[in-house]
């Protein structure tokens, strides 16, 4: 670099010497050299020359003029040594112009014919640049549209997706065509276009997808009948087809399993060998389900749509609460539903359509619905289910009805536990609807045991031959070895309604029965609910048609004597029942917790209530015939024979006793006992009656007769087995009254009064006075006791005596 040269130090002055004159002028040198040089700046080498030593600026100059002279006589040397070939040169030029313009007048002519041809050389070159630039511009559309084909033809397969409803493949085009597709081509309008109309195809996806899916709720709706029909006859089929198996198992016949393929059931069992050829035949029956019968493609639509837009959960909960509002609309029965089993089947129908469907979706899809949200749904249609069930029973009074719907609910709760459901509380339901289907069957057997005795003729059965007598047997087990043995035709003790009542009660227990099948229970219980119900059939359905029977008007004292005959012979038949029944359950009678009937106390009951009863209207029909007593009271002495109604009376209990020989012989005796004691009370009352006032001794002993005549009666023994006069002893009380006025014993009743052995002991001195008072004659009434103050005053004062005394035994039994 020109700064790191060492320059020479300008020479010392002239007084030096000659070796410094060399050193000066080789000092000298290098600055001119270095002047002359071009490539190195001056700077340097002019600030060397005046800085060096004084005067070097005037001994420079002068090296520099010397070596400028040195340079011309060089030049002029040069010139001169050239000069000549210059001159040659600048003659040889002279002579080469002409040539020169002739040269350039054929370069103008070649350049103007060249332009002329080429003008369409050019022309042809500027299309040819053209289509390069066209040629290349389409190769650049071409590579564009590469890269844009394919995001238009995925764009056109979304719209053909759209179109054809395939929304879910719609949605995975979208995502497509949004991470892979649009952003290679961003740059474009029609991109950006489309990028933008993602969104609202997404919006209008979910739209249409959630409108499916209310389309399919509401036909879901309308399904669920067919689906639970479905669904229940299959359980009912395939109830049938197990206790079918059951029963050829217990027979000892084989009985091949059923297997389901490819959604077909085939079965192999006895139960389809041909009787004639013995060839087994294989039964073929298509099971349906409930996505046989329901398009559940827009829920599986809907579920992924709305899990690829995220929108899961918004789906799920609107699902939800959508089919929890159809639930609670399912549940509502119609309002006449218990009046038709087509009513509750229809209920029940809808009811396992709906939980089907929620089963299906539960398995189907993944989260959708929980078995925590289809268990709270079937809490929740258990309770209003029990609660219409009951409400509904209620109202129905046609026990085959009630059996129906005991059947569906059983149908019922067995297709939904084989989904998984559980139903324990509907067969706790049962129980309560049993209650009400044996209500039902009381009330049902209750008009059936009416119109039988409203039917009875309350005679003996007759019977003309032995087909006969083996018919009778046949429907009540009646033996007797004495009727047997006498000869055709013959008469039976009871009505005809006996083996009637009895061949009803049969039919309660079989129609009992019928509701304890398919209720999953043990033959022990299902003896004793069978038990349980006979009894109420018993002890108050037919103990109140019996009561009622006894109480009504019609009834006379020969139907009440073969109602007794009819309850006996039915009370005998109870351990036939018992018998009955256990042969049905076969459950042994002496089982410990086994439930006994009632019977006996119901027949025993209204046998007593019969005999009641005919002590009732015997009395009844002895005031009747009291009530036709016309007495004379002032009479002077009797007629001599018994009164004509108190024969008639004696004739009809005579005839009626008569009635009483098929009674047990207590019966017949309390009635008659019973009879005579009430006869006894009403003649007795008649005598004491306050409205009579005065009575005369004639008709004393008019009286008197008529109760000779009831004595007569009681010692004739009118029923067997009384004991000497047990029976007289009724008319004991009138017999000593009517003796102590008859013979006029005053003085023995008075002195032998209060003694256990006195003759007069049934005689109470108020009846005395009574009776006695009516007799007294007084001062203003033309009495009896007028001819005796004419013929014997002293018979008169007697009487005042009695009186007196007779009044003061009944003060003395007041105080």
């Amino acid at each position: 670099m020109a700064g790191d040269r060492v320059h020479a130090a300008l020479p010392d002055p002239p007084s030096q010497s000659e070796d410094d004159n060399k050193e000066e002028e080789k000092a000298f040198g290098n600055i001119f050299a270095e002047l002359e040089s071009v490539d190195l700046p001056l700077g340097t080498t002019l600030r060397s020359i005046y800085d060096d030593q004084p005067n070097a600026h005037k001994r420079f100059m002068e090296k520099l003029d010397a070596r400028i002279r040195n340079h011309d006589r060089e030049i002029e040397k040069m010139c001169n040594f050239h000069h000549q070939g210059f001159v040659d040169a600048i003659t040889e030029l002279l002579k080469v112009r002409t040539d020169a313009e002739k040269l350039m007048g054929q370069v103008t002519d070649t350049n103007r014919r060249l332009q002329e041809a080429g003008r369409e050389v050019t022309a042809q070159t500027e299309e040819v640049i053209c289509c390069r630039i066209q040629q290349r511009n389409m190769a650049t559309t071409v590579e564009k549209l590469q890269l844009c084909i394919p995001v238009l033809e995925m764009y056109s397969k979304l719209k053909e997706q759209l179109e054809s409803k395939r929304y879910y493949a719609a949605l995975k085009t979208m995502e497509q065509l949004e991470k892979v597709y649009i952003p290679r081509v961003s740059q474009y309008r029609f991109c950006q276009i489309m990028a933008e109309n993602l969104p609202r195809l997404r919006e209008e996806i979910k739209d249409i997808s959630m409108s499916d899916l209310k389309d399919f709720l509401e036909s879901i709706r309308k399904h669920s009948d067919k689906v639970g029909e479905t669904a229940m006859r299959q359980a009912q089929q395939h109830r049938t087809f197990h206790s079918a198996v059951t029963k050829q198992a217990s027979m000892g016949h084989y009985t091949k399993p059923v297997y389901s393929l490819n959604g077909r059931t085939h079965t192999h069992n006895g139960l389809m060998m041909d009787d004639d050829t013995g060839d087994e035949e294989e039964a073929d029956e298509e099971v349906l389900t409930a996505q046989d019968l329901v398009d559940f493609s827009p829920v599986y639509r809907c579920l992924h749509i709305y899990t690829v837009l995220g929108d899961r959960e918004t789906f799920e909960n609107y699902y939800r609460k959508q089919r929890k509002k159809q639930a609670r609309l399912v549940l509502q029965p119609q309002a006449n539903m218990y009046e038709t089993v087509e009513g509750y089947r229809r209920y029940f129908n809808q009811i396992v359509g709906f939980f089907v469907v929620e089963d299906h979706i539960l398995h189907a899809t993944r989260g959708l619905v929980t078995r925590a949200f289809t268990d709270e749904l079937w809490n929740m249609a258990l309770s209003k289910i029990i609660a219409v069930l009951r409400t509904h029973s209620s109202y129905c009074d046609d026990p085959d009805l009630v059996l129906e719907l005991k059947n569906l609910i059983v149908i019922f709760a067995d297709t939904l536990q084989d989904y998984g459901f559980p139903v324990n509380r509907l067969f706790d339901l049962l129980f309560e609807v049993r209650d009400q289907y044996n209500e039902t069957l009381l009330k049902k057997w209750a008009l059936v045991f009416r119109e039988i005795f409203e039917l009875d003729n309350y005679s003996p059965i007759p019977v003309e031959t032995e087909e006969e007598y083996k018919l009778v047997v046949s429907r009540f087990p009646f033996h007797d070895a004495e009727i047997e043995k006498q000869d055709f035709p013959k008469k039976l003790p009871m009505s005809q309604s006996v083996p009637q009542i009895y061949t009803q009660v049969k039919e309660f227990i079989y129609a009992s029965l019928k509701f304890s099948e398919s209720l999953h229970r043990s033959s022990t219980e299902i003896d004793d609910m069978l038990r349980k119900s006979t009894n109420l059939l018993l002890t108050r359905t037919l103990s109140s048609c019996l009561q009622n029977l006894i109480k009504k008007p019609h009834i006379g004292l020969t139907e009440l004597v073969q109602i007794i005959i009819n309850t006996t012979h039915l009370e005998q038949a109870c351990r036939y029942l018992e018998e009955f029944i256990t042969n049905i359950t076969n459950v042994s009678p002496e089982t410990v917790h086994t439930t006994r009937l009632y019977g006996l106390s119901t027949f025993k009951d209204a046998r007593h209530a019969a005999e009641g009863e005919i002590y009732t209207k015997l009395n009844q029909k002895i005031d009747e015939f009291i009530q036709l007593a016309d007495y004379e009271w002032g009479m002077a002495e009797s007629d001599g024979r018994a009164s004509g109604y108190l024969m008639d009376l004696i004739n009809f209990l005579r005839s009626t006793f008569q009635v009483f020989t098929h009674l047990p012989g207590k019966v017949a005796q309390t009635a008659c006992m019973s009879a005579c004691k009430h006869l006894s009370t009403s003649l007795m009352q008649m005598l004491l009656d306050t409205e009579l006032k005065q009575i005369s001794m004639g008709a004393i002993q008019q009286f008197n007769l008529d109760v000779i005549q009831c004595e007569l009666f009681a010692s004739s023994e009118p029923v067997p087995g009384f004991q000497g006069d047990t029976l007289q002893l009724a008319f004991i009380d009138l017999r000593q009254l009517l003796d102590l006025f008859m013979v006029w014993d005053w003085s023995t009743y008075l002195a032998d009064y209060g003694q256990p052995t006195s003759k007069y002991l049934r005689v109470n001195p108020a009846t005395a006075l009574a009776l006695l008072e009516k007799m007294k004659d007084t001062s203003k009434k033309n009495n009896i006791f007028s001819q005796f103050r004419k013929n014997d005053r002293d018979k008169q004062k007697l009487i005042e005596t009695v009186v007196k005394q007779l009044r003061s035994l009944v003060n003395g039994m007041s105080s």
